[in-house]
């Protein structure tokens, strides 16, 4: 049944989920799984430390925090087209800046060009627009649109690492640079041919439904501020970003700790996307039939187990559930996360509202390497930081346990159609 509401829905708007899986394939390259890959070349020819390297990696992911929620809500505010092609206008010049960049101080604007065009700007785009246009289907819309992240991230992290050794770090992201610009914004402004500011919303319902939905009240950013929910959710939804950054930021680290070779440790990145992939389809039906408030309180339980293997285990076979469980997480979590704002306060400010949350979890990815990165200088082993990123998970999903009990989604409610 799934499978055919997923055929069903690509059939009708195949070409403006194409648009969403591009932009989401394209942020890879200013996301941590892959800027991560360069560390150990960065670091040697520039001779930095792993606090140094992860402060610098910290202070540009923080300007791009800063800068994200004004530059995120301009979504709802230019034609979608415009803004989607400034931003892959954006990205290939950041990739170009990282192949060129002089100097170690000129790092931090590579690093907060790379984060606030790729991690930032292309992932929010992609996500925003998705769950803007579709209301009945939106769980399974953007469960195909992350697919996007996924296949970046089982692909481009090992392709990293062989053309690195092959070509040289700077002229990888030269060639980045390249295909961004002369492949990814033309398709972007090939798919996008004819969508407008003024396409009814409604028209975007996916497999065709004979239901219609009650929208949520329409807050903006102000009132979400004032909410003391948003608060008590931020925990758990910070923290993946938080913890999955530190990781995949030292990831070549970890595997010199546990004795894993760097390519046995990228090579396998597919089974981190494929568990993403596959906690992304299938809760994609499961929000648009409980909703994701329902859905999201257990979806930290999987990336803990995963920080458990790497406490308990070394053998070389483990990095395999590792990977996976913490892809599971990053599936679910990308999916609802992006359906609750929608649910819970309405889609008119959803870019506005959405920029902010993005620029906390940008926040949180700046610390959780430097916090990582400091640990491991003070001698603290990977093991125990592993522990104690377990122990911030269980804790904060029961903040978010508390904030949702009872809640029920007005986007939920459904009603037929006369």
């Amino acid at each position: 049944m799934s499978l055919i509401s997923y055929l069903r829905l690509i059939g009708a708007h195949g070409r403006f989920l194409s648009f969403g899986f591009t932009m989401t394939f394209a942020a890879s390259a200013g996301q941590t799984v892959i800027i991560g890959t360069f560390g150990p070349a960065v670091r040697g020819e520039y001779g930095l430390s792993h606090t140094e390297w992860s402060g610098i990696y910290m202070i540009g992911t923080l300007a791009s925090a800063l800068v994200l929620p004004w530059t995120g809500q301009q979504i709802d505010r230019y034609p979608l087209r415009a803004f989607a092609i400034a931003v892959c206008i954006g990205l290939a010049f950041a990739s170009a800046f990282m192949a060129l960049v002089p100097s170690a101080a000129l790092l931090i604007v590579a690093i907060f060009l790379l984060r606030q065009f790729g991690q930032g700007l292309a992932s929010h785009t992609g996500k925003t627009a998705t769950a803007r246009f579709f209301h009945i289907d939106r769980g399974k819309a953007i469960a195909l649109v992350l697919l996007g992240d996924g296949v970046g991230k089982a692909v481009l992290p090992v392709l990293a690492v062989l053309s690195i050794v092959t070509f040289g770090w700077r002229e990888t992201y030269g060639i980045t640079a390249v295909i961004l610009g002369a492949g990814i914004l033309p398709l972007v402004w090939w798919l996008l041919r004819g969508h407008g500011a003024e396409q009814d919303v409604s028209a975007l319902t996916g497999s065709g439904s004979h239901v219609a939905v009650k929208e949520p009240e329409q807050w903006s950013r102000k009132q979400v501020m004032r909410d003391a929910r948003f608060y008590l959710l931020l925990p758990a939804i910070l923290a993946p970003s938080f913890v999955s950054t530190a990781l995949f930021f030292h990831n070549l680290e970890i595997a010199a700790v546990k004795g894993w070779s760097a390519a046995w440790m990228t090579g396998n990145y597919w089974i981190y996307a494929a568990g993403s992939v596959i906690a992304s389809l299938a809760s994609g039906p499961l929000i648009d039939r409980i909703t994701a408030a329902r859905v999201l309180p257990a979806f930290l339980l999987p990336i803990v187990l995963g920080l458990l293997i790497i406490w308990a285990f070394d053998a070389r076979y483990w990095v395999l559930p590792y990977l996976l469980m913490v892809g599971l997480t990053s599936g679910v979590g990308n999916t609802a996360v992006t359906s609750l704002w929608a649910e819970v306060y309405g889609v008119r400010h959803l870019g506005a509202i959405r920029s902010l949350a993005v620029s906390l979890m940008v926040f949180s990815s700046a610390l959780g390497p430097l916090t990582m990165g400091a640990l491991m200088d003070w001698d603290v082993s990977v093991e125990s930081i592993c522990v104690l990123m377990a122990l911030y998970c269980v804790v904060a999903t029961g903040l978010m346990l508390f904030a949702l009990n009872g809640y029920k989604s007005p986007a939920s409610a459904v009603e037929p159609r006369s």
